[in-house]
């Protein structure tokens, strides 16, 4: 299947596991831009403002997003953290290739690697059609990146990975996503290219929704 049909089917398949939790009515502001998250989420780091990144290698629209994106995280000030989190959709029968793909982020991210190559990575998965959900193929391209095989190995196969690819479908669950890409701010609010206005409007978007939060506080 292509990605982008993939991503399509993935997305109807976790909105209707995830329509009975997550009612409209009940979630959608007077803004619709962005929802309330039925139940909030605690940030990593108190003192900070946090917005997480819910993205999926082989999804066109996660690719839009990331330049513009990291461009809006370049200009933030030092209490605004972007944490990125691979989409693993719960109740999918076959997650093979997202789990693959969140294995090679969660390994990149491990060697400190992300910011430097996560738009190659879309790039290498969307735009050269490359398949980097085995451990071979991961560690060849990384390689190919100027990452050392075998620290990018001992990563892949450690414990802290494994742990963090099995967390990340209850992680979907508990930021309530049902699109892809999606942005959760301070672990309350959420938005994405649909509901901001396309993809290029996600931005500002959080930009609105962290002074929001700044202003409760």
């Amino acid at each position: 299947m292509k990605p982008v049909t993939r991503a399509a089917v993935l997305l109807l398949s976790v909105a209707g596991t995830l329509g009975a939790t997550v009612p409209a009515s009940n979630a959608v502001s007077a803004d619709t831009s962005y929802v309330s998250l039925q139940h909030p989420q605690p940030v990593r780091e108190t003192a900070k403002r946090e917005v997480v990144e819910v993205f999926w290698y082989g999804c066109v629209h996660s690719q839009l997003l990331e330049q513009p994106l990291e461009q809006w995280a370049a200009r933030q000030p030092s209490d605004v953290v972007l944490r990125r989190l691979p989409a693993v959709w719960p109740g999918e029968s076959d997650q093979t290739v997202e789990r693959g793909h969140a294995r090679l982020y969660y390994t990149l991210d491990r060697l400190g690697q992300v910011d430097r190559l996560q738009l190659a990575v879309f790039h290498a998965v969307r735009d050269e059609n490359r398949d980097l959900t085995t451990e071979d193929a991961a560690a060849d391209w990384a390689a190919s990146q100027g990452v050392d095989r075998k620290s990018f190995t001992t990563a892949y196969e450690s414990d802290q990975v494994r742990q963090e690819v099995a967390q990340a479908p209850d992680d979907l669950k508990r930021y309530e996503i049902t699109e892809l890409p999606s942005a959760v701010v301070q672990g309350q609010y959420l938005t994405s290219p649909t509901r901001a206005g396309g993809v290029d409007a996600v931005p500002q978007v959080i930009d609105q929704l962290l002074e929001r939060v700044r202003t409760k506080h």
